[in-house]
């Protein structure tokens, strides 16, 4: 006899949560939603329940699954709105958050100490890989508990187990690292070839096939080319996830040069009044810079 699905409490509907959400409704999971604003919760309001606290969305979840903006708010949702203190006993959490990887250890010991499971398991993916679930998902915790939550990841992406928790969120921070660093190039290899008379279309087809190659070159170098640049992933967040890097890099006594400059750039670029672009318009402080413009075809104006 087939297993009935867990019912999943799912805290948290905001531009990645929304996909998330339809996919495991699609794949018959009963589900309670909550979320600060309320109103985001009314597309599914008939397929699913709506909670009006945190703690009540848990209380008969089997899974609870977070995707909310910042640590600051998972902790006060897990344990000020006191969630980890509402689970029935052998429930398992998902933090789905981007959060330092030290709160998430403290997380999953209050967890574990209420007779419950925890797992970080940020992704990464966007909301393009959010909403045709291909995230990758970073998962730090036991292994088996993982694995006894297959059919959750098999409705949002691919798994991969990183290690002990915590060891999660440390993975995001690597991809973030890379994703902020990498946007930072293209922009300036972009500018730098449009400014010198080439073509930056042509420049970015040309790079695709060679090893600068890479998903950010692909993507965000369209973007940037059709200066698209509402928001996937914003800025703010791109910036918070700069800053926990740095965070555990100090923590660990580690000097990230890349990392800083990529941190106070993207600080400069909210400062500047973007905080709602895309990540990507981080090209939008380097033009700032240097007083040009990419315009409509690709050339470099101004300056």
């Amino acid at each position: 006899m087939t297993q009935p699905l867990p019912r999943v409490a799912f805290l948290g509907i905001g531009l990645m949560g929304a996909p998330m959400i339809r996919n495991l409704l699609d794949a018959g999971f009963p589900m309670t939603l909550w979320n600060r604003t309320a109103r985001k919760c009314e597309p599914f309001s008939e397929e699913a329940t709506i909670a009006g606290t945190p703690s009540e969305a848990v209380a008969d979840a089997d899974v609870v699954i977070l995707m909310l903006e910042n640590g600051t708010v998972v902790h006060q949702v897990l344990v000020e709105r006191e969630v980890i203190s509402s689970l029935q006993a052998g429930a398992t959490v998902i933090d789905m958050s981007s959060i330092p990887p030290a709160l998430a250890r403290d997380h999953g010991q209050r967890v574990e100490a209420r007779g419950c499971h925890y797992l970080d398991a940020p992704v990464s993916g966007g909301t393009a890989g959010a909403q045709t679930a291909r995230l990758s998902v970073m998962v730090g915790g036991d292994a088996d508990i993982m694995t006894a939550q297959a059919p959750i990841f098999a409705a949002l992406g691919k798994p991969t187990h990183i290690g002990p928790i915590g060891s999660g969120q440390l993975a995001k921070l690597a991809n973030q690292a890379i994703v902020g660093i990498t946007i930072g190039a293209v922009s300036e290899a972009l500018l730098l070839a449009a400014r010198g008379g080439a073509k930056p279309e042509a420049v970015r087809e040309a790079l695709m096939g060679g090893f600068a190659g890479s998903k950010i070159l692909e993507v965000h170098g369209q973007r940037m080319l059709d200066r698209d640049f509402a928001p996937g992933a914003p800025a703010r967040i791109q910036l918070k996830d700069m800053a926990m890097i740095l965070d555990e890099a100090r923590a660990e006594k580690l000097t990230l040069p890349l990392a800083q400059q990529v941190h106070n750039e993207y600080l400069a670029l909210i400062a500047n009044g973007h905080t709602e672009v895309d990540h990507s318009g981080l090209l939008l402080e380097l033009e700032h810079i240097n007083g040009v413009q990419l315009d409509s075809r690709h050339l470099v104006t101004g300056g």
